[in-house]
């Protein structure tokens, strides 16, 4: 009889910025086929991850979505929420707070990430001592002096297009060993899954070639004249999908301009921002908001391709961080915009 490997991962409860965790399940081909629904629930040892204490310490996993893993034989992965042993959801559980049950919000991530060599703990490309030629010459570079880890990069698009992520693209970035990939999906938890998955399969790529994945904002320091990293998060719903006003998205983009709203994203999109919103290095700054069409210095653009199609399309926010997560990102765009 053959059996199957189910990875179950999961979020932990590492703050402030919350990390992957996942085991292996065996099961039988008589128990399962392949379905998300034949996936059973499983527990884990919360006092391991910061999510329970040692004398109560078993937390549930609830399996939400399920994928081929390709880099494995006869083995899929599982993308489960974290609930407390009675249940609920886990306060660690963001996946949970999303409020969009019928799917009309979609969600195009842009993940941006630097590749670090485990011996010199630097990007890759970078010498050992000092620096490379400053950033120029190296987005969307060609060529041993300028691209960095292709061979990664290029295993790891292969993986997620088998595994059936709607990877829409990969690019080098303007940073030596700074790269990006971009998932797409009809659905708030479904984008914030794909992602997840996505970043699990870069991270046990890299580990291949003993190298590490930074998604710190900021990694080489925020005095430092280098591009940091992040998530931007395109979106759209009905209303931006068919409009055709551009009063209308004049009106969504300032739903997210009082302070309260301000606030909010700010705690939602990722720990160590500030060293990246400093409006520079195609950022606005963390202390004022803005928007405006191909304006990448806005905290929101508005695409050229929305304008040119008679403004119906899409926004975006372009403050979220690289180690943001996914669904708390979700969660607050569509608690913004979710009454217009």
């Amino acid at each position: 009889m053959a059996k199957f490997k189910l990875e179950y991962l999961w979020l932990d409860g590492s703050a402030p910025t919350q990390g992957l965790r996942s085991k292996t399940k065996i099961v039988d081909e008589s128990k399962f086929s392949g379905k998300l629904e034949e996936c059973p629930m499983w527990s884990f040892d919360g006092s391991s991850t910061n999510q329970a204490p040692g004398g109560a310490s078993d937390c549930l996993l609830k399996p939400v979505f399920i994928c081929p893993d390709p880099d494995r034989r006869n083995a899929y992965l599982v993308m489960t929420e974290v609930l407390s042993s009675d249940g609920t959801p886990h306060p660690t559980n963001a996946r949970a707070t999303i409020k969009d049950d019928d799917n009309d919000f979609w969600f195009g991530f842009e993940q941006e990430y630097f590749l670090i060599d485990s011996e010199t703990n630097k990007p890759l490309g970078f010498p050992a001592s000092g620096y490379p030629a400053p950033q120029g010459p190296y987005y969307c570079s060609v060529g041993a002096n300028n691209a960095h880890g292709r061979e990664i990069i290029e295993e790891h698009l292969d993986l997620c297009i088998d595994a059936g992520l709607n990877v829409e693209g990969i690019n080098a970035e303007v940073a030596s060993g700074q790269w990006e990939f971009q998932v797409f999906a009809k659905g708030a938890k479904l984008a914030g899954d794909r992602i997840w998955v996505a970043r699990y399969l870069l991270e046990r790529t890299a580990e291949k070639y003993d190298v590490a994945i930074d998604y710190h904002p900021k990694p080489l320091g925020k005095d430092m004249d280098w591009n940091g990293s992040g998530m931007h998060a395109n979106f759209s719903n009905t209303t931006l999908r068919t409009c055709g006003s551009k009063e209308s998205y004049e009106e969504i983009c300032m739903k997210f301009k009082p302070k309260v709203r301000i606030k909010n994203a700010i705690e939602a999109y990722g720990a160590y921002n500030d060293q990246r919103l400093t409006g520079e290095h195609e950022t606005q700054s963390i202390k004022k908001f803005s928007f405006g069409v191909s304006d990448r210095g806005a905290s929101i653009r508005i695409p050229i391709a929305t304008v040119e199609s008679g403004w119906k399309g899409w926004l975006e926010d372009r403050r979220p961080a690289s180690n943001a997560d996914p669904y708390k990102v979700a969660a607050n765009i569509i608690d913004t915009v979710k009454d217009l």
